[in-house]
This record gives structure tokens, C-alpha cells and sequence, in this order.
């Protein structure tokens, strides 16, 4: 390791870098120790038996218990991502809006359901649905998770919309009004296609942050994974293999929403680049619809 400094730290001497060994593994010691301790106790409670992960490999384990609840909490969550997102970008671009009473209910919206905890969102909408009878009853529960879950979410969306055009260079704006265009001609068709693009790693982690809060539900008898592992658990009384095997599940399950958005964002910005390098070298970044910006003068 070289001596010299670094951009952001002084790069350790000999003797500093023996004493950050030493620290790293006396470090590792103590987690080992750590991680002994543990395994002892729960094997004397016989936590680590066989018997206590045999069902996991039964098949009734999976169709009565595991993949209802999988199901329980894609739907949910599926449907709570696709509301969040509508709601979120309606109330970020209403923020900006020019009319005044536009931006004080939209901001009224925004901040009150972003302070209100998403549990107690679910249980008031829960117990709203059951006394005006606005679902059917196999369907409350699942409403109300949806519901909970679309106007937080929804919420803290958009925010994240509005602070991703306010990002974007105001000259954009400018040149697009400068040549005709209308305000919802310059959003639709010039600011958000390039906000998209630097929105969604916080979209995604959103959205990621919904499909977790949906196994809030198990408190308002909503059937989720968290809730099958809770069955599971109190059915063969191996509560700690129950709760690994849905926390695997759910790592599964986020792994592979954060996989698919990072390969969405990558062919987004691919076909930006493409779009960037095909065009000519000074032509105007904005057109009126229906002019063609390649096009030189006589």
C-alpha cells in the first residue's frame, strides 16, 4: 500500500496499518464468540434440529401457507408501486403548478400522509372500509393495506418528482416556451422524460420500501408472507426457522425488483445515449412538435 496521501484520508504508516490488523481481527474474534454463543442457545432450545426445517421441505408447507402468502404480498405490493407512482407524479407536478390554490392542497396532501406512520394509515382506512361497507369483507384487509401503502408512498414520490425536475437546467424550460410550446407540451414532452431517468434509483428504493411495508398488514389480518411465517411458526413450533426462511424470501423478492428497475434505468440511459449521438452537432436541443431541428437554411 503506498504511503502517499489519498483524496480523502492520509493513507495509513506501518505502524497505524499492523494496529488496524490487529483491531480488524481482535473485531473478528469477538463477532466468532459472538456467533458461538447464539448457536449454543438456540441449539439447547433445539432451535437448529432437523425437525424444526423438515416442513419447509414439504409440499403442503409451500401451497398452504408460503405461496398464498407470496402472492398476498406481490398483489399488494403491486398494486400499491402502480398507485404510488400515479399519485406521486399528479401530486409533484400539482406542487409546481402555477395556480396558487393548485400547490397549497397538493402540499397539504403531500405532507400530511408523509408524517402519519403507514400502520396507522392502514388501520384507519381498515376500519373506515368496515363501517361505511365500501369493499366486500374477504377484500377489507387487502384495501386497506393498499391503500395505506399508496397514499405514504405516494406521497414521499412526489417529492422526489418535484426535486427531479427542479433539477434540470431552466434553460430547457426557457428555449421550449421561447418557441411556442405550452407548459404541459415543456412537461410532458421535454422534463420528464429526462427526470425519469435521474429519479429512478430513489423511485426504486421507494418502491423496494413499499413491498417491505406490506407485511405491516398481518396486523389487520392481512394473509402475507410475514403472516404465513407466523402461521408456520405456531403450527410446528419452529418460530426461528419460520422467520429466516421468509426474511430469505423477502431478500429474494427485493433483489429481484431492484434487479429489473437497474436493467430498465440502464436501457433508459442507452437509449438516451443513442438518441444524444445520432443527433447533429448543433442542433437545438428543443423542437415545437412538428419542426425538424435538422434541417439548415438555404
Amino acid at each position: 500500500m503506498s504511503s502517499r496521501a489519498t483524496v480523502l484520508y492520509d493513507a495509513p504508516g506501518p505502524k497505524a496499518r499492523v494496529r488496524n490488523n490487529l483491531l480488524s481481527v481482535g473485531v473478528g474474534l469477538v463477532l466468532l464468540v459472538i456467533a458461538f454463543f447464539i448457536y449454543r442457545a438456540l441449539d439447547d432450545k433445539g432451535q437448529l434440529t432437523w425437525d424444526k426445517w423438515s416442513p419447509f421441505l414439504e409440499s403442503t408447507t409451500w401451497t398452504t401457507y408460503l405461496l398464498p402468502g407470496i402472492q398476498g404480498t406481490l398483489i399488494a405490493a403491486a398494486l400499491s408501486i402502480v398507485f404510488a407512482l400515479v399519485l406521486g407524479a399528479v401530486l409533484g407536478i400539482a406542487r409546481m403548478s402555477d395556480h396558487r390554490w393548485v400547490r397549497i392542497i397538493s402540499g397539504t396532501i403531500v405532507e400530511v400522509f408523509r408524517a402519519v406512520p403507514v400502520l396507522i394509515l392502514m388501520i384507519f382506512m381498515y376500519q373506515v372500509f368496515a363501517e361505511y361497507r365500501l369493499f366486500p369483507t374477504r377484500q377489507l384487509a387487502l384495501a386497506a393495506v393498499v391503500t395505506g401503502l399508496t397514499l405514504y408512498n405516494g406521497s414521499v414520490i412526489a417529492e422526489i418528482v418535484r426535486a427531479g425536475i427542479k433539477s434540470l437546467p431552466k434553460g430547457q424550460t426557457e428555449a421550449a416556451q421561447a418557441l411556442g410550446m405550452r407548459k404541459g407540451q415543456v412537461m410532458r414532452l421535454i422534463l420528464l422524460p429526462q427526470a425519469v431517468t435521474a429519479m429512478l434509483p430513489a423511485i426504486v428504493s421507494q418502491m423496494v420500501v413499499a413491498l417491505k411495508d406490506s407485511a405491516l398488514g398481518y396486523l389487520i389480518g392481512y394473509i402475507e408472507v410475514v403472516r404465513a411465517g407466523q402461521q408456520i411458526g405456531a403450527y410446528f413450533q419452529n418460530y426461528l426457522p419460520s422467520l429466516i426462511v421468509v426474511a430469505a424470501i423477502m431478500i429474494v423478492l427485493n433483489s429481484t425488483l431492484t434487479r429489473i428497475a437497474t436493467l430498465l434505468e440502464k436501457r433508459m440511459r442507452a437509449g438516451r445515449n443513442k438518441k444524444t449521438a445520432a443527433q447533429p452537432v448543433g442542433a437545438a436541443t428543443v423542437a415545437a412538435p412538428g419542426v425538424d431541428i435538422t434541417k439548415k437554411e438555404p
